[in-house]
Order: structure tokens, then sequence, then C-alpha cells
């Protein structure tokens, strides 16, 4: 089992197979419009735009489980991502990351790449999971973390070393 086994709702709500990122280095974002961190936003489009040719792929998945901070409906969370940040990579259907209505892609990433002391639950928006062009979940790391400061272990799977470190 990897990555490339699950499905997920894009915003307009088309099931996108994860499979169609198959040989792709991805990085797995639980986003939200209305928090301290949402103007990672940037970063993640600076980082997908400087990188997407060489086969990184942002997911970003919506997620009003912290604070109500995704309130938006689809229509509106497109459009904020979009004239706001420039926002061109893939955004799905909002879900849950944690509880029992856990998306069961969070589900598997939580499980493969688990927090700090070996917690599962994600603890915030903008927690992030870089998975390698296999769909094997490589590292984990926290909102505080910026796409910028995860970059070089994106460059080093995107070229091909598999030994990423969370920061």
């Amino acid at each position: 089992m990897n990555v490339y086994d699950f499905s997920a709702p894009l915003l307009d709500g088309t099931i996108q197979p994860m499979a169609a990122y198959s040989g792709k280095v991805l990085l797995v974002v639980n986003v939200a419009t209305h928090c301290g961190f949402t103007p990672q936003y940037a970063g993640l489009e600076s980082l997908y735009q400087r990188h997407q040719a060489a086969g990184l792929v942002i997911l970003g998945f919506p997620c009003n489980q912290f604070g109500a901070q995704e309130p938006g409906s689809a229509a509106e969370i497109q459009q904020f991502c979009s004239r706001t940040y420039g926002v061109s990579f893939p955004m799905f259907a909002k879900l849950e990351v944690n509880g029992p209505g856990t998306h069961p892609l969070y589900a598997y990433l939580k499980v493969q790449q688990p927090g700090l002391l070996g917690s599962q639950a994600i603890k915030w928006n903008f927690t992030k999971f870089l998975v390698d062009r296999t769909g094997a979940v490589r590292a984990r790391y926290a909102p505080t973390v910026t796409p910028e400061a995860l970059e070089p272990e994106v460059v080093a799977l995107l070229q091909g070393h598999p030994q990423p470190q969370a920061v």
C-alpha cells in the first residue's frame, strides 16, 4: 500500500485518484484560508513553480478542524487561493484530518509518519507530508516549518536521493 492507493475530491467535486501523481514527488498539506500560517500559500506556490517541471506536485487539502479557520465554500476557497496567492497547484475539497471522520489518505499519512513522540494527530493547519516518487511517505513537517525551509529535502527527492529528514 502507498499514497497512490487513495482518492479524494478536488474543489470542483471531481474524484482525483492519487495514482494520477504516480512518479511525482508530493508535498501534501492541510491548509486554511484564515490561519496565521495562511501566508505559507505564497511559499508553497513559489516552491511549486520552481520545481514543478522536475516532478513536484503540491496537494492542498483545506481543513476546518482547527479553530474553524476554513469556513468557506469550495468556490470561496478557490477564489481566495487564486486571487490572493496565485495558487495553481491542485486544491482538494475540505476534509477531516483527525477524529472519526479522518479521510483515509490522512489516516495513512499519519501512520506512516507520526509526529512528536509517536503522536498521529495533526496538530494544526499547514502540517506537511513529503512523499517520494514511489508513493512512500518520507517526512512530516510541523506547521511552523516553511516551504522554503524544506526545499532542500524536496530537491533531494526530486534528484533521487531518498533520505530527507524532517526539520
